[in-house]
């Protein structure tokens, strides 16, 4: 049986701890699904497939790898894909209660859809989109968090 796995998120923009997870996440799965989440209800920085372009260009062109968008529960979007886990990636423990939660409405939407957490290398322990965007938004140096294709598009949204 074929192990598929998704890793979703928003992605607004992906950073280098996103590209170290989906790296990672290789070793558990014969194939993963990158899903960028298309949220209504948020006003992301970047268009979905801005999203998806910049993660292709950070992630290379492993054929393990796919990259989608989904705007449906992630319990039904598993069913479609035949996934058989989420990959999630747990920085500190403030995240865990949350993730916990989306853990256990995913398990009773989909009982044999698994939840699998991987912790961050220290260095990416802090990192995350949101800090990425207001570092970018004042003018800060983010080339050290974000591929450098991403760090681009973030000078270009910026620019005044």
């Amino acid at each position: 049986m074929k192990r598929i796995a998704i890793y979703p998120g928003s992605f607004d923009p992906p950073t280098k701890g996103h590209e170290d997870l989906i790296h990672r996440s290789l070793a558990l799965c014969d194939e993963l699904i990158v899903a960028v989440a298309v949220n209504f209800q948020k006003e992301p920085l970047f268009s979905p497939d801005e999203r998806l372009d910049m993660l292709r260009q950070a992630c290379g062109d492993d054929p393990r790898v796919s990259f989608t968008t989904f705007n449906a529960l992630l319990a039904d979007f598993a069913r479609t894909v035949n996934a058989t886990f989420i990959v999630r990636g747990l920085r500190a423990v403030s995240d865990f209660e949350y993730e916990y939660q989306m853990a256990l409405m995913n398990r009773q939407l989909h009982p044999t859809l698994e939840t699998v957490f991987l912790v961050p290398p220290v260095a990416f322990t802090y990192l995350s989109s949101s800090l990425v965007r207001e570092v970018a938004r004042f003018g800060g140096d983010v080339d050290a968090f974000v591929h450098p294709a991403v760090a681009e598009a973030l000078r270009r949204k910026f620019a005044t």
